[in-house]
Formats: structure tokens, sequence, C-alpha cells
């Protein structure tokens, strides 16, 4: 193992932080995996379950088991991992700016027409030149604040994987994941092994997240690049989502830990005998299909469904009492599919989020992803 350390941007004089990120197995294997953690730096499951991670990791590689290049970084966000108000923790926002750390990663618009002067008919050597033109392009950047920094690192240290994966979870879930319909068939093993109860799908969910970035990119230069000029897909990335912020536990952490190991394993990342493929608890479903609820009205939030269930249309989900007229508005679901994320609120404003059910008819558009 190798564990390396990148300064970012020191904020103000006195202070300093650093990105750190550990390396196993060969380097020049012709595969690369990334694995991160917590680039929301108050989603903790995930930050656990990558300690358990990197611990089987250094068994497996004293063992000679790894045979692709894995990079770990438990704690992607040392900027938020500082933000305390009044006691409480604020690691999605930084509240220097406002800004939502897995938000408008940096964009590489130029290089599709540097790409189209600079490949030839050789897939494999497109691939490669691509990934030069993406390393040149990264040094090229200077960052102004620590939060520009700290995403500037995450893309050098990423950027020329074959496979991403970027753990967080949500406010109450079930287990689920994100990735594109490209992708789908190389993670429906993740899903598998994950146990994930919801799996949705988007090439493009607008925000411009990080594993997004990765995955568009060469998506966007498979679709312009000419038929003479063939380019491979070059990094197929997923955001897995832990389940909820207090599900932080030594069982449910080794648990997921033990599912990216299997996984690898599949991917013949890791020596050994594959197990077999679990079943697939929920069909993928489009993200663009999924349904959003939010607060009419004001006043006391009873949740009427547990997370994970499967939601009938019709279903009451929500109730909001008001305290004051005693008026209960309920909201029910006009989608069948699985509940499987929620606000971990109890009092809402009106127009509060409040969740989510799966669908598999399409009926939003524009950016999909929350705040």
């Amino acid at each position: 193992m190798n564990r390396q350390s990148i300064p970012l941007l020191s904020p103000a004089v006195g202070t300093h932080r650093e990105l750190v990120s550990f390396h196993f197995g060969p380097a020049h294997s012709g595969q690369k995996i990334y694995i991160q953690a917590s680039l929301h730096a108050d989603e903790t499951p995930a930050m656990l379950t990558t300690v358990l991670l990197k611990r089987r990791l250094l068994e497996l590689e004293k063992a000679g088991a790894l045979t692709a290049e894995i990079v770990l970084v438990p704690v992607a966000n040392p900027v938020g991992l500082g933000q305390y108000v009044l006691g409480q923790f604020l690691g999605r926002f930084d509240l220097g700016s406002g800004k939502n750390f897995n938000r408008h990663f940096l964009q590489l618009p130029k290089l599709i027409e540097q790409a189209k002067e600079a490949l030839g008919a050789d897939a494999g050597e497109n691939r490669r030149i691509v990934r030069e033109l993406i390393a040149a392009e990264l040094a090229r950047q200077k960052p102004l604040t620590e939060f520009e920094s700290l995403q500037l690192a995450l893309l050098k240290l990423s950027f020329d994987a074959d496979v991403v994966i970027d753990l967080h979870c949500s406010l109450e879930a079930a287990m689920h994941l994100y990735t594109s319909e490209t992708a789908w068939p190389e993670f429906e093993p993740l899903s598998r092994y994950l146990g994930a109860e919801a799996s949705l799908l988007a090439t493009n969910s607008g925000g411009e997240s990080f594993d997004e970035t990765h995955s568009l990119l060469w998506w966007n230069l498979q679709q312009q690049m000419p038929a003479g000029k063939p380019v491979p897909t070059g990094s197929i990335a997923v955001t897995v989502e832990c389940r909820g912020q207090r599900d932080v536990s030594y069982e449910v952490a080794q648990q997921d830990a033990d599912a990216l190991v299997d996984y690898l394993v599949w991917r013949k990342a890791i020596r050994g005998e594959t197990k077999p493929m679990p079943p697939l608890l929920s069909a993928a479903t489009p993200l663009a299909g999924s349904e959003q609820f939010y607060a009419p009205v004001s006043g006391i939030l009873v949740h009427r469904a547990k997370i994970g269930d499967t939601i009938r249309a019709g279903q009451a989900l929500f109730d909001i009492v008001d305290p004051l007229t005693d008026e209960t508005t309920t909201i029910v679901s006009q989608t069948e599919g699985v509940l499987y994320m929620r606000r971990a609120i109890r009092f809402v404003t009106t127009g509060a989020p409040l969740g989510r059910v799966t669908g598999t008819r399409p009926i939003r558009s524009g950016v999909l992803l929350g705040a």
C-alpha cells in the first residue's frame, strides 16, 4: 500500500488541509478502480465501509491477490469535516460559498474539439490519447479556493480510472445506487452484491456530479466523434447510497465492504472464486421516473410507510398535522415502486422535500438531482 497526500489550497493564514489516498495493487495493470467515500462529509456510513475495505485490501495485497490498481479515498471531503455550526455537523454544502460539494465539477468542453483533431482509427490508442488530453487540461487548472482545489484534486486522482465508485448515503434510505443506462450492465452485479433495493438510471441527471463528470465525458465523445475515430468507454461510474446517515454499525459496514470485494472479484480486479450472483431485489428504473414528494403545507410530519416498502399507486405515504387547527393533510403516491429515501425530518415547512418512490415511466426532465 502506498499512502499519498495532496495539500489543498489554504483558505486562511495558519490553516491547512490535505486529501489522503491509499493506493493498492500494481500501478500499470491495465485496470484501475477508484473508490471514495463521504464527498458529502456528513455521510458517515460510507466512511466506515472504506475503513473496513482498506483493512481487507491490505490483507489481499499481502496475499498477492490484487490484479488491478485500486485507489481508496476514505475521506473525500476534509473541508466539510471541519464544518460545525452551533454543534450541528454540516457537510453537504461549503459554508464559504454555499456550493454543494457534489455538484458542478469541472467540465471540459474544449476536449471534444481537441479529440476530433487528435484521435485516429485505433480505439485502444484513442482511449490513451483522451486520457492524456484530460490530464493536460486538469494540469492547466488554477483553483482559486479551497473548495475548487478539493474538486480538482479528486478529479486528478480518478480521471484515468476504468471504474469509479462514489460512496454516499441519504438521510433515511434503503441501499440504492445511481448510474447510467450504458454502465448498468457493468454495475448490475454490484447492485446484486450490495442488496440494493433500487437502482436509478440516467445518462445526464443535470447536476454535474462527481460520477457523471467521468461517465458523461466519454459518452459525449462517443456521440460526437466520427465513425472513423472510435471512442471506447474510458470510465464507468456509480454513486452508491449506503442507506441513511444513522446506519453506522460494524455489521452493516462489513456487509457493504464484503460486497465491494465480491464485485471486484467479479471484475477480476482481485483474484479469487467469483461468488454466485445474488438475486436483483428490484429492476433498474429511470431516475426520471422517480416521484418526488413535497410538503404542500407546514406541520408535524408523520411517516405512514417504511423505507424499502413497495408502494402502490394511491397509497398514503405522509401525514402533515397542523398543531393549531388539528387539520391533517395526507400525501399519497401516484406511482407504484419502492420508497427508497426520505428526509430525516418530523416537522416540515411548506415546500420541503419529503421522499421519493421509484417509477418505471419517466415523469420528470431537466435537473433530476436534489440540491
